[in-house]
């Protein structure tokens, strides 16, 4: 994404960030579950156009890039983390993490309906 782009004005929505947890049972079972680590807050863009992007709407994802400020705890987000709007509780699986040239800003491309 563009580094050229609005401020922290911008960041109008929350989310939070979770990493998956494996754990045994006690009955020889592996179990996970999601751990959230931090919150933030972000700005949604939607994706539009692209063949891809539109094959993706038909199968009832949504691809979006979630941008947030670059930080500590914002730097230690991988693809095997989830997003969560914390208004709404709809979840994003993410895809891909970008940051930006000036390092300000870390770019999230996430995508709903996908099981992470």
């Amino acid at each position: 994404m563009a580094s050229g782009r609005g401020g922290a004005g911008t960041l109008k929505e929350r989310v939070s960030f979770a990493v998956r947890n494996t754990h045994d049972d006690g009955f020889g079972n592996t179990v996970s579950d999601w751990i959230e680590q931090f919150q933030d807050a972000a700005e949604y863009t939607h994706l539009r156009g692209g063949e891809t992007v539109i094959a993706a709407r038909l199968e009832n994802r949504h691809p979006q890039v979630i941008r947030v400020r670059a930080s500590s705890a914002t730097r230690r987000v991988a693809a095997d983390w989830r997003v969560t709007d914390t208004r709404t509780g709809v979840e994003y699986a993410i895809m891909d993490v970008t940051a930006s040239t000036d390092n300000k800003w870390i770019d999230f491309l996430c995508e709903r309906g996908v099981v992470p």
